[in-house]
């Protein structure tokens, strides 16, 4: 963890953000290594100031917009130069709900000036990564699958692309009135094979903990594969609505590089409730 000067501190107590920028700066001359957290720094100090750390993290990110953002900033309006960054926060708070941030000149646009590799091509040789293919075998996969069946026979999926989500932009729950919004969807065989019926009120559990929520038999997944919408579980007027998905996501069982946790891939069981 990063030691934060007290000027960084005064710079963001004073409201100015730009002179919180300068600052910022000059701490980044004296502490170059601080840069890898500067989530953190920014909380801290301008997430302080701003009641949230989200926010201050935005603005930091907005600071150091890459050339062809800027180029397209500028068409639709906003000015070029360093205050670029601060005119376009400023107009995302005025306006929380949305704004044109850029326009891609689509004429002119080379998809492959974005990349950032030194021989400007794209690498797919990823060292990191060698041992890591070479474990995708039918045999190896078959084996994992067998791992812990009889705690948890069904694999689910935290996360379903359908009508009725939008993920947790929508929480005003009226926009689904009447509709079959968040289920538990599972395939005929297993549901006769466990003993469960359509519409009724079950129990998910994982590893990292449990939700209910509505099953929905239907041949829409293949047997031994459950998935549960994601975008809901919202808290609307004191009140939840559906289930959280991503409440049975164990963060340790995840992409070993990325770490994100797996969430196509998730073992559980299905009870009663």
């Amino acid at each position: 963890i990063p030691e934060i000067s007290d000027t960084l501190y005064e710079a963001a107590d004073s409201g100015d953000r730009l002179k919180f920028g300068a600052a910022l700066i000059d701490y980044l001359k004296s502490n170059p290594k601080a840069g890898k957290k500067m989530p953190y720094i920014l909380s801290k100090t301008l997430g302080k100031k701003m009641g949230s750390g989200q926010l201050a993290s935005l603005w930091g990110l907005l600071q150091n917009l890459p050339p062809q953002t800027q180029e397209r900033a500028a068409r639709v309006g906003f000015t070029p130069g360093p205050g670029l960054g601060e005119e376009i926060f400023q107009a995302l708070l005025q306006h929380p709900e949305g704004i044109w941030v850029g326009e891609v000149d689509v004429e002119k646009w080379d998809h492959f000036r974005a990349l950032a590799t030194e021989n400007g091509r794209i690498n797919l040789d990823v060292p990191e990564m060698t041992d890591w293919i070479q474990e995708i075998d039918p045999a190896v996969e078959s084996e994992k699958l067998k791992k812990d069946r009889e705690t948890y026979p069904f694999i689910m999926s935290s996360g379903r692309h359908m009508d009725y989500n939008a993920n947790t932009q929508m929480r005003d729950p009226a926009w689904n009135k009447g509709k079959r919004a968040c289920t538990a969807i599972m395939h005929p065989e297993d549901a006769e094979a466990f003993g469960f019926n359509d519409g009724q009120m079950v129990m998910v559990t994982t590893e990292a903990g449990e939700e209910t929520v509505e099953l929905e038999v239907t041949k829409s997944t293949r047997q031994g594969y459950i998935m549960i919408p994601h975008g809901f579980g919202l808290v609307f007027q004191g009140k939840t609505y559906g289930a959280n998905a991503n409440r049975l996501a164990k963060n340790t069982h995840c992409d070993r590089i990325a770490g994100t946790p797996l969430h196509r891939y998730i073992p559980c069981k299905v009870e009663a409730v």
